[in-house]
């Protein structure tokens, strides 16, 4: 048999082991569906009770990952609904929606009779038909032990110019699912991948489905070639002439019973039409091999469109797998992919231009004073930032960074830092993160959201930082991190009725934290930035606070340089994400 024989019987046994799966995973996930069924329903009938459309000014929302951000086609605003949040006992899923005002930086909450059931992990996609839709499809529902999941297979509209929910109720889609990828092409919804998971079995996929934006029908493709080996949370971009790009992704198999492998996939993939973008053209598999920089593997990332037709690719986690335990390493980089050269190169921050003048005008004074005619040259390149950060129950972390450019001297002593109060310090930048939510909007890019690990404890953020794709010089801080977050330890024994209570949203989270904040009113809080202060000024009197915390959570008889070590990583980092 010849080598094309051989791997057209090898396929084909793939695909009916993946059928096999499929039918096993099926099975067991229906009982466990059957029981949240019954509280997605409930859900619902409250939300049915909502019988007109509410827009209220509100603050930013709470803090959640694996939501949807997307711009408005037509006017200056993100949307973002839906998303989770883990509070260490409880998981809490959410289906609210929210608009950001990008020339108010100001937030407000649309309640819409009939929307979705609350969710995480889905994908949207934004088209400007009829004053702009929004569309949603997939994702999942968890217990809020999370111990047991429902994934959608249902398929959404929010009709943006008269905000009305619709549900499209089309046969021939997608199973359900969550981690997929869904982009616009052309009058069509292309959806990739995916996994679905139940208590005991999972599976992954990498079939292709199209959703006719016309017609309003679904037809699975059977693109030609050898495809991407299945995965979920992969870069997914659709080209302007309707060829869609797929890079990296995550995936896992069990090896043998109870022991489960991950994989982190780093290759690319061309799926191209070979005719002019109707749904009955064939489509095929090529495989891409970019040239340039490409991305270091991690799962976890978010990506968006970007000017110049180009697809970008921000932050994820890459785990460390040791004998006892799992070690994350957050990031908060920015590829690019060039889809018209095939070529990746990362992104390097400029700085502001007043700022790059005043180092020049700085360093040529030097230079002239200097009389022996030696100019001091800054290492160029990366610089890694090392910080660490200590959970309430004293475990401590470290977040590496990676600031682009140029670095500062290390000759320069920290009393003269200190002086220039941060002004030619490390520039402000999101924190390493995972899971969060992305949107351009007339070449800005914002993110907002996602999360990152302290050791068993999840910090999940509800930040948002812009930066301006065209000029690279900056982020900028829109709503700032917030340093004080509730986490529970777990439970052995949980109340029934706390079921509801956990799944339903962020309504009885903020009244349990308002009531918790009256009871504790004794309490000392962290100390927060105060207008024009200093560094130094900070750091000295920040440092008692987190000493006193870091010795009630690290012992008694911790070493007092380690105490005072996480100390000032502490007051560093939050003064740094204040500023």
């Amino acid at each position: 048999m010849g080598k094309k024989g051989k791997r057209e019987k090898k396929g084909k046994g793939a695909e009916k082991t993946a059928a096999k799966m499929e039918k096993k995973v099926s099975r067991r996930a229906k009982k466990e569906e059957e029981d949240l069924e019954a509280l997605i329903a409930e859900f619902q009938s409250l939300d049915a009770k909502k019988t007109q459309v509410i827009e209220s000014s509100c603050p930013p929302p709470s803090p959640r990952l694996n939501g949807s951000l997307s711009a408005h086609p037509e006017k200056d605003e993100l949307i973002l609904f839906g998303g989770e949040y883990f509070n260490g006992q409880k998981t809490y899923l959410y289906n609210e929606l929210y608009v950001y005002n990008i020339r108010k930086n100001s937030w407000s909450k649309v309640e819409i009779p009939n929307p979705p059931p609350r969710r995480c992990a889905h994908q949207a996609a934004v088209v400007p038909t009829a004053g702009g839709q929004l569309w949603i499809f997939g994702g999942e529902f968890a217990s809020p032990t999370g111990e047991q999941f429902y994934h959608y297979k249902d398929l959404w509209v929010l009709h943006l110019s008269t905000k009305t929910w619709e549900q499209i109720k089309a046969s021939g889609g997608p199973s359900g699912r969550s981690g997929h990828r869904m982009v616009a092409c052309k009058r069509q919804l292309i959806i990739f991948g995916g996994f679905h998971e139940s208590a005991r079995d999972y599976i992954y996929y990498n079939d292709v489905y199209a959703f006719n934006l016309d017609s309003f029908t679904w037809s699975k493709l059977a693109p030609s070639g050898i495809g991407p080996a299945p995965r979920s949370g992969c870069q997914m971009a659709a080209s302007p002439e309707g060829s869609i790009i797929i890079y990296g992704g995550y995936s896992k198999q069990r090896i043998k019973k109870d022991v489960d492998k991950g994989t982190l996939h780093t290759d690319m993939f061309l799926l191209k039409t070979e005719g002019a973008g109707k749904e009955e053209d064939k489509w095929a598999w090529s495989r891409l091999n970019p040239s340039g920089v490409k991305p270091t593997p991690r799962s976890g990332f978010s990506v968006a469109i970007s000017p110049s037709n180009r697809s970008l690719l921000f932050g994820g986690v890459h785990d460390e797998e040791e004998e006892e335990s799992i070690e994350g390493d957050f990031f908060n980089d920015i590829y690019f992919y060039d889809i018209g050269k095939n070529r990746w190169f990362p992104g390097q921050l400029k700085g502001p231009k007043s700022e790059k003048r005043k180092r020049r005008r700085g360093r040529q004074t030097e230079a002239e004073g200097a009389g022996d005619g030696e100019v001091r040259q800054p290492p160029q390149g990366p610089v890694e930032i090392v910080k660490e950060v200590v959970a309430e129950d004293g475990t401590v972390m470290t977040i590496k960074q990676v600031i682009s450019g140029p670095a500062e001297e290390k000759e320069r002593s920290e009393s003269e830092e200190e002086e220039e109060d941060g002004a030619l310090g490390q520039q402000v930048e999101p924190c390493p993160r995972s899971n969060a939510m992305l949107a351009v909007k007339h070449g800005v890019l914002y993110v907002y959201g996602g999360m990152f690990e302290v050791g068993d404890r999840q910090f999940t953020l509800s930040d948002l930082y812009s930066i301006d794709l065209h000029k690279m010089e900056e982020w900028k801080v829109l709503v700032e991190m917030d340093p004080t977050q509730e986490w529970l330890e777990e439970s052995e024994s949980d109340e029934e009725d706390d079921d509801m209570e956990g799944a339903e949203g962020g309504e009885e989270e903020e009244e349990s934290s308002e009531e918790e904040s009256e009871d504790e009113e004794g309490e000392e809080q962290h100390p927060s930035v105060q207008p024009g202060e200093k560094h130094a000024d900070y750091l000295s009197r920040t440092e008692q606070y987190w000493i006193k915390l870091a010795r009630s959570n690290m012992g008694l008889d911790a070493k007092e340089k380690k105490v005072v070590k996480v100390a000032h990583a502490m007051a560093k980092t939050f003064y740094e994400d204040s500023v």
